[in-house]
């Protein structure tokens, strides 16, 4: 048996599973060895498989034995494989094998169309005949032919067409592999009633490829990168291009070369290129990234096994970049560098170090990292780099001392943040010395010891000389003045000697006063120098006072009450000093002998050092507030003592030794004949209260119901008149004066429309009648007729200001009137009125009105 390759691949595989048979290279299967078959069927199984797609087909081959016929003498023949089974070796009409009652005997196989092979791009005539398809029973009966399947009834339509009378098949157009590789279809044969003469046959119709596609790079660009001084044969990267042709046939194999290299430093070759894998490699060495940072690399694809001759090429642009090693260390530009610092000064950079680095900016290569390897035990400085720069910038970061260091020299090292590549060593460049100069600035005085204490004891004398309190001035080296002040003295206790700093006492110091906290009194001073600029500097003096006995004890409390009997509540009391331990307690309290009522009355009864009792001696002693004298004495050396009044409230107790309301009364001091006269007085000042409230309704009463004695028409208020009015001439006198006048009848005030009234005009509604004064008044009554006229003004709420007195002090030029008031002519006479002088200024205008004369 033989197995067809139909697709024609190279290098396939054919296995059995048999070991008494064998498969070649070609298909052919045969006998490893003399087999006795064991019974009349043999199935094997055959297995192709292709390593390159990895492909795997069986097929399924069975063997019939036969025994030697007794009447022809010959083997049967195998049977032909039809497509995708193994092909025996007989020609290719065969008949299969068919089980016969009668035995064995040959038929003819239905019908067999081997695989057809059809040409891409082919150029015609179209329709090209492919193969005729024709059934031995075509003799017998007429036979119509048909095909089915992709590509004839199905999409793509009729790529294929057969003619049904003959059976052969064409194919319409060009063929193209890569849209289409293969086909499948099957042929049918009817009758002319449609009825099935052959069984459906299958038709495999291959497309042959040609070269007719150029090889396609992935990428048109490709981008890869190798560091700088690599070894030769370093992989760099990859490049790919796809054939669309049969990858299997020369059409599809593609192979690489490169074309050009630039540039072409150190040397025209510096990379291969592989020409199956398209791995692009370093074939030289001499790789320095900062003399070439890039190459770009033209790469061909060129199909037909690279033949340039026959095959299809196209190219690409391989990009190759020269990644930075730190191969190059850094290097000082020059070997000294020098800076100068005031002193006390901090985060100060004093100088900029400048190095070279040929390694790629801005990388771990090429970034500088600086060190101070000598020169500054202490650590005054540091050596920050700048990011942009890379320089390195000597920073103060500990204040230096003038008087101290004037001068620094430092030795720096530089090195990269990368490590060094292998076998590069550092620049002998790679450190520099760094001079700095310190220079003197006026620096404040200070006080060496600050917070200053000292202990003395309170009440010391004004001017006592308490301390020196200096400032020294750091700056040795200029000749320089100190100047003391005060800052801070809140009690105004202390004067400081403004040239040496000594401190006296301006005050007598009392550690009890409220400046002093915690027995200790703050102050403040200052030390200035007279240097340019001046600086200052501040001390604190902080002066503990140790205490004296200086002052009394004082009783507590200062009021207390009891029960008027004994024996039934105390008094507990105590004192209070302004000093401290030892000048305080335990505290001595006793009565003084004077009066000797005191110590009569009351006891003290001593409970401890600090508190005593005291109590009523006598059996009885009557309720009130009783000023109780008592001496307390304190424990100090020499002891005070002080004499107290504490005020005793002694009142009746009730069963449980409480004051009751009674008796807190009369422990205010009074009796009960001060209680009663109390309480007859408040009767008899409520009774006056109502006594003159009831004279003062009848008052009221009788005002409304008296009369006012003076006739109105002899009312003297309208005979003053007075003008206030400044008139400018003839035109000024258009006035009427009588308007002025009191009216002789109320009709055009009854009359007039209600609204603003003149204050001087009477009032509509009726008026209180005054009695008839006589026609010719006695120079003795009119005192009484005029205080009888003003109560009654005074009493009339519907008076006042109408019925007063009305002046008029008009002025005109040329006026009649003149500016002299005139009276009426019925109250002038030959009377005296001088007595009027006497009754004060009001009425000498009046008198003066009434005894002017003739000529008034």
């Amino acid at each position: 048996v033989k197995f067809n390759n139909c697709a024609g691949n190279k290098g396939v595989r054919y296995e059995i599973n048999s070991l008494d048979f064998k498969v070649r290279a070609d298909g052919t299967m045969y006998a490893a060895h003399h087999v006795q078959m064991p019974s009349k069927q043999l199935i094997l199984v055959v297995t192709v498989w292709d390593p390159q797609t990895l492909g795997r087909w069986e097929a399924i081959v069975r063997f019939l034995v036969a025994e030697k016929s007794q009447h022809n003498g010959h083997k049967p023949k195998g049977r032909k494989a039809v497509p995708g089974e193994a092909a025996p070796q007989q020609s290719d009409t065969l008949l299969p094998w068919r089980q016969h009652p009668s035995g064995l005997r040959r038929q003819k196989r239905d019908w067999v169309i081997p695989p057809i092979n059809v040409p891409e791009n082919s150029r015609g005539p179209f329709p090209q005949q492919l193969v005729r398809i024709r059934s031995d029973k075509d003799k017998e009966i007429h036979i119509r032919y048909s095909i089915t399947g992709v590509g004839a009834d199905q999409p793509p339509m009729e790529v294929f067409s057969i003619d049904p009378v003959s059976g052969r098949m064409y194919v319409t157009r060009p063929m193209d592999r890569e849209e289409r590789a293969s086909y499948h279809l099957r042929a049918h044969a009817v009758d002319m009633n449609g009825n099935k003469v052959e069984n459906p046959i299958d038709l495999y119709i291959y497309v042959i490829d040609m070269n007719d596609n150029r090889p396609e790079f992935i990428n048109q660009v490709y981008n890869g990168s190798v560091d700088e001084g690599s070894k030769p044969g370093t992989y760099v990267m990859t490049v790919t291009a796809n054939d669309a042709d049969d990858s299997t046939t020369a059409n599809g194999m593609v192979r690489y070369r490169i074309v050009t290299q630039t540039p072409q430093s150190p040397s025209q070759n510096m990379f291969t290129i592989n020409s199956e894998t398209g791995d692009i490699v370093t074939v030289a060495a001499g790789l320095d990234r900062e003399k070439v940072q890039q190459y770009i690399v033209i790469v061909q694809a060129t199909d037909m096994e690279g033949n340039l001759n026959y095959g299809l090429s196209n190219t690409a642009t391989a990009i190759i970049t020269v990644t930075d090693v730190n191969d190059n260390p850094p290097e000082f530009t020059t070997s000294t560098y020098s800076g100068e610092v005031p002193e006390n000064r901090v985060e100060v950079v004093v100088a900029n170090l400048t190095v070279l680095d040929r390694d790629q900016p801005h990388s771990p290569n090429w970034n500088a990292i600086y060190r101070i390897i000598s020169g500054d035990p202490s650590g005054h400085f540091t050596i920050r780099t700048d990011p942009v720069t890379n320089e390195g910038m000597v920073t103060v970061v500990k204040a230096v001392d003038y008087e101290m260091n004037r001068a620094f020299m430092l030795t720096v090292m530089v090195s990269n943040q990368a490590p060094l590549a292998s076998g590069i060593q550092m620049s002998f460049q790679s450190t520099a010395g760094v001079t700095i100069s310190v220079t003197d600035v006026n620096e404040a005085p200070y006080f060496p010891t600050n917070h200053k204490l000292i202990r003395l004891e309170e009440g010391v004398p004004t001017g006592t000389v308490l301390t020196t309190f200096s400032a020294v001035d750091p700056d040795r080296f200029m000749q320089q003045a100190v100047r003391y002040s005060k800052l801070s003295d809140p009690a105004n206790w202390l004067n400081i000697n403004a040239t040496n700093g000594q401190i006296t006492t301006a005050a007598v110091l009392d550690r009890e006063s409220d400046y002093i906290k915690n027995n200790v009194y703050e102050a403040t001073f200052l030390a200035a120098d007279n240097g340019i600029p001046p600086a200052s500097g501040t001390g604190t003096l902080q002066i503990y006072l140790i205490d004296i006995n200086d002052n009394a004890p004082e009783l507590l409390p200062k009021e207390a009450q009891i029960c008027e009997k004994p024996n039934l509540n105390v008094i507990n009391i105590t004192a209070a000093d302004a000093d401290i331990d030892p000048n305080v307690g335990p505290f001595v309290f006793e009565l003084p002998s004077v009066p000797s009522a005191v110590r009569k009355n009351w006891t003290i009864t001593r409970l401890n050092g600090d508190y005593a009792q005291l109590s009523l001696r006598i059996m009885y002693l009557e309720a009130g507030v009783y000023d109780v004298p008592i001496i307390v004495t304190d424990s100090g050396n020499p002891p005070l003592y002080n004499t107290s009044i504490i005020k005793v409230k002694v009142c009746p107790c009730d069963e449980n030794g409480d004051c009751t309301t009674v008796g807190a009364v009369a422990a205010a001091g009074l009796g009960t004949g001060a209680i009663i006269a109390i309480l007859i007085c408040i009767i008899i000042l409520l009774t006056m209260v109502l006594l003159f409230v009831v004279w003062m309704k009848r008052r009221e009463k009788e005002r409304h119901t008296k009369q006012l004695l003076i006739d109105p028409e002899d009312d003297v208020r309208d005979n003053i008149l007075k003008y206030d009015e400044e008139g400018g001439g003839e035109e000024d006198q258009d006035y009427d004066l009588s308007q002025l006048q009191q009216p002789e009848t109320m009709d055009h005030v009854l009359n007039k429309t209600p609204g603003v009234r003149r204050v001087d005009e009477r009032p509509i509604g009726a008026e209180p009648q005054y009695p008839i004064r006589p026609v010719i008044p006695h120079p003795g009554d009119i005192g009484d007729f005029i205080n009888e006229g003003l109560r009654a003004a005074d009493n009339d709420p519907t008076a006042p200001p109408y019925d007063s007195l009305l002046v008029f002090d008009y002025e005109g030029s040329g006026s009649t009137a003149g500016s002299v008031s005139s009276l009426n002519s019925s109250s002038s006479g030959d009377q005296d009125y001088d007595y009027l002088n006497d009754w004060g200024p009001r009425f000498k205008k009046l008198a003066d009105m009434y005894g002017g004369g003739e000529e008034d």
